[in-house]
């Protein structure tokens, strides 16, 4: 877990609390005990070694279950830990709807649409408190008019990362890493609106968009799959790269949205 940069701006939201847990891990406590062990422990779940999964069963349904949370000693779940800390609405908004197709639909080999949401956004997902231009710029995918026309409005705009796979892949950064947004801009709370410190009142507002997604993944909204794709790298201040606005001239990664065919 040494190999995270919390100064990044990704990581601010987890910044407190996931470098004391780092830390026990540097000191060679396992991760489950790490993310499980103390009074900063905001989880409404145990975390215990991989092992207690049994042979056969679903990880979401064990969960369910038992209120557990298999743990390896990785970064990925290592992040995953870190998400449950901060965000446990809506990580127990995810199992229950997991659970639930499961328990209709079996294991099978093919996942269907509301396991494959839930998976996407568990995995890849983040949310947007943006002004109403970079919605629109976002959801067209117009990538000049996000990043370059309306630059300076990234001033008044917070992207939490809530995906634990790609807070994995940051900790490497490359141009490619891509979030899926949930596209619904994500109100800003009241008591935010003033300026304020990096961490003054920091925990209100995790918990405020914490109730906000719990809120918003219902059944049939994420059965629509209901994201829209942001290259992280490409927000202002995520990399010193993006200061060259030719950055974004690279249609491998900032992909304009396809036209749909004639019928």
């Amino acid at each position: 877990m040494a190999e995270a940069n919390w100064a990044a701006p990704w990581m601010a939201p987890l910044r407190g609390v996931g470098r004391v847990m780092a830390d026990r891990v540097a000191d060679g406590v396992p991760v489950h005990q790490a993310l499980g062990t103390g009074s900063d422990t905001l989880a409404p779940v145990r975390f215990v070694p991989h092992s207690a999964l049994p042979a056969g069963q679903a990880y979401e349904e064990f969960i369910a279950r038992s209120g557990s949370v298999p743990t390896r000693n990785n970064l990925h779940d290592f992040f995953n830990g870190l998400i449950w800390q901060h965000y446990p609405l809506t990580k127990s908004r995810l199992n229950q709807l997991q659970s639930q197709a499961l328990a209709e639909q079996g294991v099978g080999s093919v996942r269907g649409p509301l396991r494959d949401a839930c998976t996407l956004f568990d995995e890849s997902g983040a949310v947007l408190q943006a002004p109403d231009a970079l919605w629109q710029a976002l959801l067209a995918r117009d990538w000049h008019g996000l990043f370059v026309t309306h630059r300076p409005l990234w001033q008044q705009a917070t992207l939490t990362v809530f995906g634990h796979a790609v807070l994995e892949q940051l900790v490497r950064p490359r141009k490619g890493i891509t979030a899926h947004v949930l596209a619904l801009p994500c109100p800003i709370a009241p008591q935010a609106d003033a300026p304020s410190s990096e961490t003054a009142g920091a925990p209100e507002k995790i918990a405020h968009i914490d109730r906000w997604m719990s809120a918003e993944l219902q059944l049939d909204f994420m059965r629509t799959k209901p994201f829209t794709p942001l290259p992280l790298l490409g927000i202002p201040g995520w990399c010193i790269e993006n200061a060259d606005l030719s950055f974004y001239d690279d249609r491998a990664v900032f992909r304009p949205r396809r036209l749909a065919s004639a019928p």
